[in-house]
């Protein structure tokens, strides 16, 4: 199956073609309710991640929220 690579936090890593954005958060074992997500530049609803397909050359940046006091 042919791989694509994205850049992820500044990062190149490689993911398969037909690869969603779901599979990448799983992928990473990042928790979706405390992390927001970037996807070229546009901030994205957590709801449809598994509706978006990655492309090479995609950017996301990844940030987790941290509580504290």
């Amino acid at each position: 199956m042919k791989k694509i690579k994205i850049k992820v936090n500044g990062k190149v890593k490689t993911v398969l073609n037909n690869s969603k954005l779901s599979d990448l958060i799983n992928k990473l074992n990042l928790p979706l309710k405390k992390v927001a997500i970037e996807l070229n530049r546009e901030i994205i609803d957590k709801k449809t991640t598994s509706n978006i397909k990655l492309k090479k050359d995609d950017k996301i940046e990844i940030v987790h929220f941290i509580g504290g006091g």
